[in-house]
């Protein structure tokens, strides 16, 4: 079979997003979903073509990763291709040589979640397994029920306080003026792609003041949904907001049809897992992504976007 891999060019961002939104299943594993996409288009819609990878057979797209970070490949691939043993082997094969604009030689990060001939070919290759992680997702089956504080949908063009919140709960500190208006812009600019149209942006208030914030992302009806990012304020911190913006988080998914809420955390961020639990989400069996080390002094660690407490 002649695979090729390719950068795709703006146009065809319509189209990964369908070919995404039909990987998802709820028994299936939590690979790149189109929020993965979705978040990443704050770069804008340029840098998201730019940074993402598609392995196909003629027409026919059998796996997408998106370059999210330097050095950091995540995929999702055709459910029918998981255990696909050539495909593997040509993605390992592309993945190693810098000249295909996959990966640059040295240190790198594979996310490679339920793709069981790649984790096999990569782990034949010296890769090895970095930190795991946990998979939690909760049945949208029912209404799930989001009591007290008020919850509001926030425009892409009236992000400021959104983002402050977010910053705060990331970074622990007021964001500076330039970041702001960038940050800000990141949403403005998202909102003409494809992304934006499957997502709902949240916040979180107590009294007047933003607590918390989410952004959910639908893969269409009957599909999973995620959760990416959630974060609760620095200084409000402790008071369960973070349970209670999980819970409406999942409660959008349901409004727009999602069959499931999802989203990965940290096995090590003990307080993030608890919240999610808390939430009512179950917590699936680890996963690790696979790591190529030739110099373990060089290793960034991964971010993740979700601060909970």
């Amino acid at each position: 079979m002649d695979v090729n891999v390719r950068t795709p060019d703006v146009n065809e961002l319509n189209q990964i997003l369908r070919v995404l939104k039909q990987w998802q299943y709820d028994d299936g594993p939590l690979h790149l979903h189109p929020g993965d996409l979705g978040w990443y288009s704050l770069r804008g819609a340029a840098a998201t073509a730019a940074a993402t990878r598609v392995w196909s057979y003629g027409d026919t797209a059998l796996a997408i990763a998106l370059v999210d970070g330097p050095q950091l490949l995540r995929f999702a691939m055709d459910p029918a291709r998981h255990q696909d043993e050539s495909l593997a082997i040509r993605i390992v094969a592309d993945v190693g040589e810098p000249a295909t604009g996959v990966l640059d030689a040295g240190s790198a990060t594979i996310e490679a979640r339920g793709a069981w001939a790649l984790s096999e070919q990569l782990a034949k290759e010296g890769w090895l397994p970095d930190e795991p992680w946990t998979p939690l997702q909760r049945n949208l089956a029912a209404p799930v029920e989001v009591a007290g504080l008020r919850i509001e949908t926030i425009e892409p063009d009236c992000t400021d306080e959104w983002v402050s919140v977010h910053w705060s709960a990331f970074r622990g500190t007021p964001i500076p003026d330039g970041r702001l208006r960038n940050f800000v812009d990141g949403w403005r600019a998202a909102a003409e792609g494809p992304f934006l149209d499957s997502a709902r942006i949240l916040s979180l208030y107590d009294d007047s003041h933003a607590v918390a914030v989410a952004a959910v992302w639908s893969a269409g009806a009957g599909r999973p949904g995620l959760i990416e990012p959630m974060g609760v304020h620095q200084e409000h911190r402790g008071r369960g907001y973070g349970t209670i913006m999980t819970r409406a988080a999942a409660a959008a998914l349901r409004e727009m049809g999602s069959s499931s809420a999802t989203v990965c955390a940290e096995s090590s961020n003990t307080g993030a897992v608890s919240t999610y639990l808390a939430a009512g989400f179950s917590a699936h069996p680890e996963v690790t992504d696979w790591r190529r080390d030739p110099d373990a002094s060089t290793v960034a660690p991964r971010q993740h976007w979700t601060v909970t407490s």
